[in-house]
């Protein structure tokens, strides 16, 4: 009870210290399981292509019109008053907009309360944080506990509620949005021959992502034609299904934490390859996988899990060491390895390297032209959690740079 009220009044404080700033901006929530930070910055994109300043606060990082860094806080959603602040300074630099990604646990802790929010967005839902919520239904719960919040905000203006349509969550969803303006939207309305999709937006996880922030973009008035040219040129999110390397083998880069992010993951990687073999795959070709699971002492029911998955969809697997934080990394690795085994697929090549760097080694050794070196789980997580609070810098894509590097020389 006492850290309810804790987190209550520091929200509180923080909005009266800085003058309740989002009453002079636009402020847009998004929440849900996966795919958050992407429609941030799609929507970041498109805002910028119609000329509007924007700030965004997410897991990736954090910008104020033009000046950007990445996240190193280790919090998607900061509390201590840090969104405060964080909007104080974006009406401060003539921005518009906030783009701020809601965390199942920041609701929890009162960091949404006291934003005056325009508009609500809704990506998904999938098991997630399950241990820390005790249960998928109180989950959901805190998720929900976001859009009941801000349609019960009283302003002039309507509130906007943008929920996936295609989700089995979806009226849950749209019950907790109550009076508001519901947009509903769904990856059936984009389509290659409306938009033209980069390679960084591919699968189909991504038109999801991409219908998400046109029905916001839309709202705002802008154009289609901007739309469609702020995907067309749309760079890609960092540490999310990141191409490092093209040819003569691919390797790529992903955030994908869950069974669900990562088999979606699996699937969109497959279909690069020719319709032959097992899930899709070549004889002359292999899907190599480096993975662990995110992180210790908690969402342990989910090992196993990813494990069956891997199995399901690679031909090598390399398991390593994520955020072991106080949990046995061994043992951890043990719990993924035990889906494998329990697969109805056999992983003739299964390596458990607890050294992270050593183990995407190995993986990139191992890959042959035509190859796919998948490595999931850090994406641009600037750290590595062990032990007793320890933490050591980490670049996953620096760190697959200079191993292809070394390969080549």
């Amino acid at each position: 009870m006492f850290s309810s009220w804790y987190h209550f009044f520091w929200s509180f404080f923080g909005a009266l210290f800085f003058g309740f700033p989002s009453n002079r901006i636009f402020v847009l929530g998004v929440t849900g399981t996966k795919g958050k930070s992407t429609v941030l910055e799609l929507v970041n994109a498109i805002l910028e292509a119609a000329g509007k300043k924007t700030a965004l606060l997410s897991s990736v990082r954090i910008k104020i019109d033009q000046q950007s860094q990445k996240n190193y806080i280790g919090n998607t959603m900061p509390g201590r008053a840090f969104i405060q602040s964080f909007l104080r300074q974006a009406v401060g630099a003539g921005c518009e907009y906030a783009l701020i990604e809601v965390t199942s646990q920041g609701v929890l802790q009162h960091r949404h309360r006291f934003i005056n929010w325009g508009a609500a967005l809704f990506t998904n839902l999938a098991p997630e944080h399950i241990e820390a919520h005790k249960g998928f239904e109180n989950y959901r719960k805190a998720k929900g506990d976001f859009f009941r919040y801000v349609s019960g905000q009283k302003n002039p203006a309507k509130k906007l509620f943008f929920i996936n349509k295609d989700d089995s969550s979806s009226q849950y969803f749209i019950n907790a949005a109550n009076d508001g303006k519901i947009i509903l939207y769904s990856k059936s309305e984009i389509s290659n021959s409306l938009f033209a999709i980069p390679d960084s937006l591919k699968g189909d996880f991504n038109r999801e992502n991409i219908a998400a922030a046109a029905a916001f973009a839309e709202s705002q008035g802008i154009s289609e034609e901007t739309i469609k040219n702020a995907i067309k040129n749309f760079p890609g999110v960092p540490g999310r299904m990141e191409t490092i390397q093209e040819k003569p083998f691919k390797v790529v880069i992903d955030y994908a934490h869950t069974p669900d992010s990562l088999e979606k993951v699996y699937q969109t990687i497959n279909s690069k390859l020719l319709p032959a073999g097992r899930q899709g795959k070549t004889q002359n070709s292999k899907l190599i996988c480096v993975l662990g699971s995110a992180g210790g002492g908690r969402d342990k029911w989910k090992r196993p899990k990813m494990g069956e998955i891997a199995a399901k969809y690679c031909d090598e697997i390399i398991l390593t060491n994520e955020d072991s934080y106080d949990e046995n990394p061994n043992q951890i690795l043990s719990e993924i390895k035990s889906g494998i085994q329990n697969s109805e697929f056999r992983i003739q090549n299964l390596y458990e390297i607890l050294d992270r760097k050593e183990a995407i080694g190995k993986a990139i050794s191992s890959a042959q032209k035509g190859d796919i070196v998948i490595i999931t789980g850090k994406g641009c997580e600037p750290w590595l959690h062990l032990e007793k609070g320890k933490k050591i810098p980490w670049n996953e894509k620096r760190t697959v740079e200079e191993v292809l590097q070394k390969k080549k020389s």
